[in-house]
Order: C-alpha cells, then sequence, then structure tokens
C-alpha cells in the first residue's frame, strides 16, 4: 500500500512538474485585443534596420481617414476616402482575417497578404509586410 502512494505521489509531481515547464505557445505575441477600427496614421519602412515613418499621403485633407476594420467574427472592411470623382467619397472592400501569434493573414477580394504585427496596443497596430514596407494605425 505504501508503495502505490509512493508511485501516486511520485506520478503526480511528475505531471505538475511537465504542466509548469510547458512552454507557452504566445510567447512574444502581445495579448492587447485586434480587433476593432483602426484608422491608417503613418507609412514607410525599413532602412538599414531604422523605421522611416511619415504621414499617410493616402489620407485626404478634410476626408476621414482611411482604415481598416477588423471585426470580431474575423471579417474586415477596408475603406478608402478617395476625391477623384466626389468630395470624400468612401470605397470599401470586405475581406476576411486571421492572426496566428505576431501574423496577421487578410484574404480581401481574392488575394490574400501576410503581415508581421510590429507593435501592438490599445491604441496602436503597427504592420510590416514581406518587402519591409511599414503602416501604423490608430484606434479609432
Amino acid at each position: 500500500m505504501k508503495n502505490r502512494i509512493k508511485l501516486f505521489a511520485l506520478l503526480l509531481s511528475l505531471g505538475l512538474f511537465s504542466i509548469s515547464c510547458n512552454s507557452d505557445d504566445n510567447e512574444g505575441e502581445t495579448l492587447a485585443p485586434l480587433s476593432g477600427k483602426w484608422n491608417v496614421s503613418q507609412v514607410g519602412t525599413l532602412v538599414d534596420g531604422q523605421e522611416i515613418l511619415i504621414d499617410a499621403p493616402q489620407n485626404e485633407s478634410g476626408c476621414n481617414k482611411d482604415y481598416l476594420d477588423l471585426k470580431s467574427d474575423n471579417t474586415l472592411e477596408e475603406g478608402d476616402y478617395d476625391s477623384t470623382l466626389a468630395p470624400c467619397a468612401i470605397y470599401t472592400k470586405q475581406g476576411i482575417y486571421s492572426r496566428s501569434h505576431n501574423n496577421l493573414t487578410t484574404a480581401v477580394e481574392g488575394v490574400s497578404t501576410t503581415k508581421d504585427i510590429m507593435n501592438l496596443t490599445l491604441t496602436e497596430l503597427k504592420l510590416k509586410d514581406a518587402d519591409d514596407a511599414i503602416i501604423v494605425y490608430v484606434r479609432n
């Protein structure tokens, strides 16, 4: 009977030890909420490892800012304000998105794109694509 108790205690200890040493699947991943409406703020690139960012030129003066609306059901809407045909006309595209660790993959009009999430806080979302192009969004 003592041997069974000792064996049970040993197995329980090993089980608890293996759980406490389990690697975290979210290592390095920020847990701030991704869903929400994000306004385009800045764009830029990496040059010799340094970020070069400017105010987003696609945001037309006098119009609302272009945006990315990531909804909780993993659908998205991209909004683009353009005054070519009418002042501050809004053009939208619908799609879907998914997040895997620090990657954001979007599919809009049959085109799938994966970007690295460089920064995600309650107020800022910074994405970088494979060509080192950066876009910074601020939460609406």
